[in-house]
């Protein structure tokens, strides 16, 4: 992987000229944009989700991006800092040399290194290999409940065909690994990101 270099930044401090490229990225892979506001818009995501973008550059060309979602969890009665993938794209003109896994690897790490417990999304069925060749790992059975407690939004809903994947990064979440598989969790992240 020689000339590339990952940027990570918090997503209100991506360059514009930057934000643009991933704008184009997202309308290609999600024409008329993803679950939230449109491509490029600022923020894309809530605020309150924290949100950290991760860039795979080669030179100042975007080739695949993604951001990180974070929120406290409780789940059979612990709570947790949670983060989770969101709007994983690759350049369609680069796909198939691994930059995408290689993306979707250090935002794993990333996420353990700051501070997450453990980290939770969703993905489309056919991507659960992707993702586990990345290091995230499947959750048979477990529902990601999203949207808000109002207003619930399950991985599990008519037309969707959702897994949810995971890592488990503190020895405390390790231990409590056994509570995910099978359950429905409630993450809840809100209207806009509604399964992050």
């Amino acid at each position: 992987m020689d000339g590339l270099r990952i940027l990570v930044l918090p997503e209100a401090g991506v360059p514009r000229e930057l934000k643009l490229q991933v704008a184009e990225l997202q309308e290609i892979a999600w024409p008329g944009g993803p679950s939230g506001p449109a491509p490029g818009a600022d923020p894309v995501h809530d605020p309150a989700l924290r949100p950290l973008s991760l860039l795979l550059l080669f030179g100042d060309r975007v080739l695949a991006a993604l951001d990180l979602l974070s929120k406290g969890l409780v789940h059979a009665g612990r709570t947790y800092a949670a983060t989770g993938l969101s709007t994983v794209v690759t350049d369609p003109a680069h796909r198939g040399r691994g930059y995408g896994r290689h993306l979707v690897a250090a935002a794993r790490a990333v996420a353990g290194e700051r501070g997450a417990d453990l980290g939770l999304f969703t993905c489309d069925r056919g991507l659960q290999g992707f993702y586990e060749g990345a290091g995230w790992e499947w959750l048979p059975g477990a529902v990601l409940v999203g949207g808000t407690a109002e207003e619930p939004f399950p991985s599990d809903r008519e037309g969707f065909d959702k897994v949810v994947l995971a890592a488990f990064f503190t020895e405390r979440a390790r231990r409590h690994r056994a509570d995910f598989p099978h359950r429905r969790i409630a993450l809840h992240p809100g209207a806009i990101d509604k399964l992050w």
